[in-house]
């Protein structure tokens, strides 16, 4: 790897673990099992970091371990790449045996070997291991390391034992020869004492050395944790006694003085590592274990200091972690490179490079250049520069400086070898891969013209070999094959754990002759032994917030590819691998079961039989792996995306590509592209063009496997739809899916669990706004695609396949196609390019016109294969002037055949279509219009001007008959009964023309239907053979004829001013889809009601050119080149949501919540059931209803209708009683239900009985704001200023409230009855004051006085019904609340003008709707201009939700139930569920979850009517006062 970046790619915690492995075995364990997962989990969750902990000794007996130089390199890379601490060391009470120096220089090794020889020691074993190489620098002798091959060494492998001894033996008595020539020197003065030492020195002490002595303070402070145990009385007094004297030298020299292993130790801690606590503030922990002198240092003993090592490494590492990642957030982040988003910075709703993209070698391509190198920027990101062939000169001076810095050369012969290599292949990368090839050369290697590789392929192949020989075959192939396989690149972390997660690599670490470990993984210093190896040829780069390895030539990648993934599954195994592991399968403790052989451990399939092999399960402690980090809820629900949270950007890179390319379509589509969480992911990342694009891809490779198309799309377009308001703000994703997705799901109920993710993100937070009801939709989600921008010309024609291909013509004759997204352009292989005038679409075939008469067919479902067919230019007539160019007005195929007519022209040709030979000619006498080509093939039926309309046998090419119009209109089309017995044909007036053509040589005239408007022009028709209509749009009406009796069956006329332009039968012929002239939007209308229920978006200002009606989507093309498509089972969802016939204007609830109804100010009242969503009857009236009260029981309700009242039995629809003459303004109802008041302001209020409707009592003064009270006895209302109460018995005034009794010159603006307390009335009057009066005995209390700025607004006011809170008034997007138990008043700050307020019933919320806070930006979509509803708990002012209601909202309700209603301006109705930890919002969700969600289209269901009676049953007699 290259590290020459590491001080801007700090993306992980890499800690080196300093110790004498034969020492702390114990504690390196608990440290292991209990310390290091949780700091990686939390470094991974808090700081999105990565944590490493590098020991040496862990992979196998410690004699084998890494020598001292690799060591080195390894502390080296943890102090420069970790981000905090990087060192961590354990000093115990063993100082380890001294290390054999790796080389010694060759006069230093003379030496020694000359003092030796006086002495007459032996150096037979010292000349056997160390050889001298000429090629170090300097010269040395090195010793020599046995070739080991890393078949995963465990110390349990089966070995020699007589050769392991022997091998130890040898080591020893090299140490002791060593040190005795050694110590000599030093007493002779050829060596310095320092020199000396490093003979002595342990592996710890070196390491410990190496890491703190002349080292910058900044690199230990809070860096470096060292930790001593002091043991006393370890050795306990049966071991003392049975220990015995240290063996003397084998030589008559005796060591240097002192310098036991003890006295080391001792050197170590008291001196080395105090002066480094004083100097550099080096943090120490010493503890002292007093040991029992009987038995020592006890197991249990060092358990115990185990535990506490853990428990203080713990605290101390978290603690600097967490400092060091505080200071480095001060000082910012280097800028990241997201695939697919570089450079963007604004929202864009355009086509982004797709999420998922392959990327075949893992790296950076390079076209001239084979290696791509990285330098650093001035902002810290990477930046990739090629490096093209160079001169072989160049080269050869490359691999020499390569060769001096890694301390080698290489002899003048061997250079020779060198020189000729690199004139074969003068390349930057040959020449990096020839210094890894002669650095393995010693002196004395026989080298030849054969010895090196040629080319970079086989270089790197043998590269791969020696790495296989030093590694492992298991561990470097799947290390590679990760690498290259990856998207983005992986990190150091990610590659450890996928090849701790990889059975064939973790087999070799476990051992079937122990108990099987309940947790294993990987040694970490493996990995970084072979990424040390790879050093050069893996670079580093930062890729979502991650620094990731990727390979720095693509060549890697081929040869990779080529030598350990040549079969597709070998691919898929891994890819599948990468996913389950970005997925976190294996993640928190969920064990994965390896099978292992029982007598190698090795997992070899195939090699040992089945009897011999072993299941165990094995947690490989990978990291958990959520969308978010850190992701508890903010405090704060106005904030939600906190700061704090970190998105897993990897995952979100990776993980839908290793889906797609293992092939798990359904975990892909199911797991991801319809998971909310992945969404909200993916919005907070920015990501948002890349998640539409990944929803929509349906162009790459394995499109077709894709699954839930119609979902995906739904999605995608509600997406694209939100950009402007995702963008900025992610976290309202949910609140979006409310409000678009909802209304869709009984049609795609695969996104039920999505829609469950919306409700249980209410349920974790526990508040909310949930929707019970949606309303009618007021946008479709839709597909949007454009020309390039260079190719801006007009549009002039355009046609469409039934499978989706839509080709369009532009104004300078270039054709462009869409079969997907992206639009190309039409360009044969033919001089000159051709240009084209006109398309015609038949089925799956497209015919184009060109300039130069020549006619292409085009089967979009076959070949690419361009068929020119019945060229005029060549088997035509040469045409005259008038028809120098010849258009196609239309063709028609069936089976083979097919029929082309042509613009002005009076003939049909017939062809065949597999060889484009003609076959006949029909003549007819006039100029074709229209063609019908039936199924059966044999009669051609061709509609002419003049009304004529022919009848060709094309069997014989002979005409049988033709049938004339006395009107002599063209003929526009010419339709045909199944049987082929009758001929309808509509002319240019609309006026349509009923044959008897069963005999096609005498057809009969059976029916001549004539249009009313016959002077209107006439612009296209359509068939709805399913439902038997045949609309015939004309510039200002669209007609509908019955098909089945040719009769019209209804008409629909243009708005006022506009004129229809085309027209279309959507969803069988329950919906019109027609464009206006000079207007942008395609509007829809529902044909049973005639109302005009959506108006879809094309995206442009441009007008439509054409409609395209398709098999499962509606197109639209506009002049301006702007295709956009739209799925016809969702406008038809949208547009058959239920809906009244005009605004709403008044919800009321029944009592038990089940059914409420709506008034919307025509002659229906509306009765909606909320089980189903949708009206369930209809009361009729003869007028428009104005008021409606319903009985407490919900059994009986009054209406209002112009001077009549009407009273209904709720559950049979009977209209019991219709009372003419009450000149009533309001009615209402008492509390038992057995009495009715109708307040009149012209005369006579009456009281009556509702079961007869027989006058109780007649109150002679109008009582404004009329209430009664809760126990039925009396009618309050204000007269004149003060507030009366009139007896419901006797209609005389009984009690009465007035300001002016009060001393106060003022007057009653509004009161408040109050239910719970029904003695009571609460007064509110204009100067302010507020009273509560108790009308049973008159007494009066004054609350307080309001201050004049929250005077009461009395068409605001409302009160709860225990008297808690009342609205007293609205200033813009303020509302004044008073808060009467505690003489206090509230306000309330919405995010704009608030349009209309209410309290819930027991006061304890607050619901208003607002207008929307002002956009800077200037977006014109619902989301940001139309209203938006909001819930407050009025106990602290807490939000609980808000919810975009994109329509504009009529009226405004809550239930007990705390269920929101709010009618539309568009007739259709929201009810919404507050949910509140606090409320009762809880209670309620078991009984309304899952309203709402099925909602099949109900187009042929209408609600049941209920009929008023015809005359009124009572009259009520007018009084003296009203007659006059």
């Amino acid at each position: 790897m290259d590290n020459s970046r590491t001080a801007s790619c700090k993306s992980c915690v890499k800690v080196y673990l300093c110790s004498n492995p034969e020492d702390c075995v114990v504690e390196r364990r608990a440290l292991r099992e209990s310390v290091f997962p949780r700091l990686r989990e939390h470094c991974r969750h808090t700081h999105g970091l990565d944590f490493k902990v590098i020991d040496p000794y862990e992979a196998s007996d410690p004699r084998t371990g890494p020598d001292q130089q690799t060591r080195q390199k390894l502390l080296q890379a943890c102090r420069e790449s970790s981000d905090g601490p990087y060192l961590v060391a354990l000093v115990g009470e063993q100082y380890g045996a001294a290390c054999l120096p790796a080389q010694v220089e060759v006069a230093e090794f003379h030496m020694l070997l000359q003092v030796c020889q006086r002495a007459g020691i032996s150096t037979h074993t010292l000349e056997k291991e160390y050889l001298r190489d000429e090629n170090t620098v300097p010269p040395s002798f090195c010793l020599q390391r046995h070739k080991r091959l890393h078949t995963h060494p465990h110390p349990d492998t089966q070995t020699d034992e007589k050769t392991g001894e022997t091998g130890v033996e040898e080591e020893e008595e090299m140490r002791k020869v060593l040190q005795a020539a050694v110590s000599q020197c030093v007493q002779e003065g050829l060596l310095t004492t320092e020199r000396a030492l490093g003979y002595y020195r342990s592996a710890l002490d070196t390491d410990l050395r190496f890491a703190l002595e002349n080292r910058p303070r900044h690199d230990i402070i809070k860096r470096c944790l060292v930790y001593v145990n002091k043991i006393s009385n370890g050795r306990g007094q049966s071991e003392g006694a049975d220990q015995s004297p240290k063996e003397q030298l084998l030589h008559p020299y005796p060591p240097l003085k002192a310098l036991s292993d003890d006295s080391l130790l001792t050197q170590l801690c008291d001196h080395f590592l105090p002066s480094m606590v004083t100097s550099c503030q080096l943090l120490v922990y010493t503890a002292t274990s007093e040991c029992d002198p009987r038995h020592g240092y006890t197991p249990a003993r060092r358990r115990s200091y185990a535990e506490g090592l853990c428990q203080q490494l713990y605290s101390d590492l978290l603690a600097l972690i967490d400092s060091s990642v505080a200071m480095g957030m001060g000082k910012g982040r280097g800028s990241q490179v997201l695939p697919g988003a570089e450079g963007n910075t604004t929202p864009t709703s355009g086509r982004r490079r797709a999420v998922h993209r392959e990327n075949c070698a893992a790296g950076t391509l390079c076209t001239t250049g084979e290696v791509v190198a990285e330098r650093q920027g001035s902002s810290g990101c990477c930046v990739s520069v090629e490096l093209g062939p160079v001169e072989g000169s160049g080269c050869v001076r490359m691999l020499t400086a390569l060769l001096e810095k890694s301390g080698r050369r290489v002899t003048s012969g061997q250079q020779g070898v060198v020189n000729l290599a690199v004139i074969s292949c003068p390349l930057t990368l040959y020449a990096r891969l020839l210094h890894r090839h002669a650095s393995l050369w010693t002196s004395a290697s026989e080298v030849t013209d054969g010895t090196l590789p040629v080319g970079v392929h086989s270089s790197i192949t043998v590269f791969l070999g020696h790495l296989e020989e030093k590694h492992g075959l298991a561990l470097v192939s799947r290390a590679l094959s990760y690498l290259t396989l990856s998207r983005t690149g992986l990190t150091e972390a990610e590659l450890s754990d996928l090849l701790s997660s990889d059975d064939e690599v973790l087999a070799g670490y476990v051992s079937a002759s122990e108990p099987p470990p309940s947790r294993a993984r990987v040694p970490e210093v493996e990995v970084e032994r072979l990424l040390l190896d790879l050093k050069g040829f893996l670079v580093k780069r930062s890729v979502a917030e991650s620094h990731v390895l990727f390979w720095v030539s693509r060549h890697f990648g081929l040869v990779v590819c080529k030598r350990y993934l040549s079969s597709c599954e070998m691919r898929e195994e891994m890819h599948t691998a990468m996913a389950d592991y970005f997925n976190g399968r294996w993640a928190y403790g969920r064990a994965k079961p390896l099978v292992i052989s029982q007598n190698t451990g090795l997992n070899k399939p195939g090699a040992v039989p089945d009897t011999a092999r072993m299941k165990i399960y094995i947690d490989r402690q990978p990291p958990g792996q959520p969308y978010v980090f850190n992701s508890e809820p903010s405090s704060s629900s106005s904030s939600p995306s906190s700061e704090h949270v970190r998105v897993n950007l990897h995952k979100l890179l990776e993980l839908p590509y290793h889906l797609k390319e293992s092939g798990r379509w359904e975990e892909l589509g199911r797991g991801l592209m319809m998971s909310l969480e992945f969404h909200q992911a993916m919005l907070r990342a920015g990501l948002l063009g890349d998640l539409v694009t990944l929803l929509e891809d349906g162009e790459g490779e394995g499109a077709s496997q894709l699954i839930f198309p119609r979902e995906r799309a739904l999605l995608a377009g509600i997406l694209r739809d939100s950009t402007c308001l995702l963008w900025r703000s992610p976290m309202e994703l949910s609140m979006v899916m409310k409000v678009r997705l909802l209304p869709f799901l009984g049609l795609c109920p695969e996104l039920e669990g999505y829609a469950e993710e919306v409700t249980q993100g209410i349920r974790k937070r526990g508040r909310g706004l949930g929707v019970v009801l949606s309303p009618a939709p007021s946008t479709v989600p839709s597909t949007q695609c454009l020309l390039p921008e260079a190719r801006q010309c007009p549009v002039t024609d355009a046609a469409g396949t039934v499978s989706g291909t839509v080709v369009v013509i532009q104004s300078d004759g270039s054709a462009w196609v869409w079969r997907g997204r992206e639009a190309e352009e039409l360009k044969l292989s033919c001089e000159p390019p051709l240009r084209y005038v006109s398309v015609r679409s038949s089925g799956s075939f497209i015919l184009l016109s060109t300039q130069c008469n020549r006619q292409l067919l085009w089967d979009v479902n076959g070949t690419t294969f361009f068929q020119d067919i019945l060229s005029l230019e060549r088997r035509e007539p040469k045409p005259t002037d008038q028809h120098a160019r010849t258009i196609v007005e239309g063709f028609l195929v069936c089976d083979d055949r097919m029929c082309v007519w042509w613009k002005g022209l009076s003939y049909v040709s017939v062809s065949k279509v597999s060889t484009s030979k003609l076959l006949t000619r029909l003549q007819c006498q006039n100029t074709v219009r229209s063609v019908s080509f039936p199924s059966s093939g044999r009669f051609v039926y061709c509609g002419q001007e003049k009304g004529a309309v022919s009848i060709f046998d094309t069997s014989t090419g002979t005409l049988t008959a033709t049938c004339s119009s006395p009107a002599e209109s063209s003929v526009i089309s010419v339709i045909l009964s199944e049987d082929e017995g009758e001929m309808a044909c509509v002319d240019s007036r609309g006026n349509i023309l009923l044959w008897g053509v069963a005999t096609k040589t005498a057809p009969k005239l059976l029916k001549e239907c004539c249009s009313g408007s016959s002077h209107f022009e006439l612009i296209n028709t359509d068939l709805s053979e399913e439902s038997s209509i045949l609309l015939v749009c004309k510039t200002q009406e669209i007609v509908l004829w019955d098909t089945c009796d040719w009769e019209q069956c209804d008409h629909f006329r243009a708005p006022q001013g506009k004129a229809f332009s085309q027209a279309l039968l959507a969803q069988d012929g329950h919906l019109i889809l027609a464009s206006l002239e000079a207007c942008p939007s395609v509007l829809v209308w529902r044909m049973t009601t005639g109302q005009c229920v959506l108006s879809l978006d094309t995206g442009s200002p441009s007008q439509p050119l054409s409609l395209l009606k398709m098999e499962c989507v509606l197109s639209v093309v506009t002049q301006n080149g702007h295709l956009t498509k739209w799925d016809s089972e969702v406008i038809c969802a949208a547009a058959m949501v239920p809906r009244t016939g005009a605004g709403v204007r008044e919800v009321v609830l029944e009592p038990m919540g089940e059914r409420f109804y709506v008034i919307d100010g025509s002659e229906v009242l509306w009765r909606w059931s909320l089980q189903t969503g949708s009206p369930e009857a209809h009361f009729l009236h003869d007028g428009p209803v104005e008021k409606l009260c319903l009985s407490p029981d919900g059994s009986h309700l009054v209406s209002l209708s112009g001077e009549d009242v009407y009273v209904w039995r709720s559950d049979t629809g009977q209209n019991l009683h219709r009372i003419h003459g009450s000149r009533a303004t309001e009615v209402l109802i008492t509390s038992n239900g057995h009495i009715g008041v109708c307040v009149s302001q012209l005369g006579l209020s009456r009281v009556w009985k509702v079961a007869s409707g027989g006058v109780v009592c007649n109150i002679h003064l109008y009582l404004a704001d009329a209430q009664v009270s809760p126990e039925s006895t009396f009618l309050l209302g204000r007269h004149h200023g003060d507030l009366l109460a009139v007896s419901l018995w006797s209609g005389t005034v009984s009690k009465r409230f007035s300001c002016s009794e009060r001393s106060e010159r003022s007057t009653v603006v509004a009161f408040r009855t109050l239910p719970e307390h029904p003695d009571f009335v609460i007064v509110m009057a204009a100067s302010g004051s507020v009273y509560t009066w108790r009308v049973t005995e008159e007494t009066v209390c004054r609350q307080f006085l309001l201050p004049q700025m929250f005077l009461c607004q009395p068409q605001v006011f409302h009160m709860s019904s225990d008297g808690s809170f009342a609205v007293l008034s609205t200033d813009d997007d303020l509302i004044t609340l008073l808060d009467l138990p505690h003489a206090r008043l509230c306000t309330v700050k919405a995010q704009g003008p608030v349009l209309k307020v209410c309290l819930d019933d027991s006061g304890r919320y607050a619901v208003y709707i607002c207008h929307p806070p002002a956009q800077g930006n200037g977006c014109a979509c619902d989301l940001h201009t139309k209203p938006m509803l909001a819930v407050v708990r009025l106990a602290d002012g807490g939000r609980l939700g808000r919810l975009c209601l994109c329509k504009t909202p009529t009226a405004l309700a809550v239930s007990e139930e705390l269920c929101v209603y709010v009618g539309f301006q568009d007739g259709s109705v929201g009810v919404y569920s507050i949910s509140d930890v606090t409320g009762r919002g809880g209670a309620v969700r078991g009984r309304i979850e899952g309203i709402g969600r099925e909602r099949p289209c109900r187009c042929d269901s209408e609600p049941v009517r209920w009929l008023p009676l015809a005359t009124p049953s009572i009259t009520w007699a007018k009084s003296s006062s009203e007659m006059t």
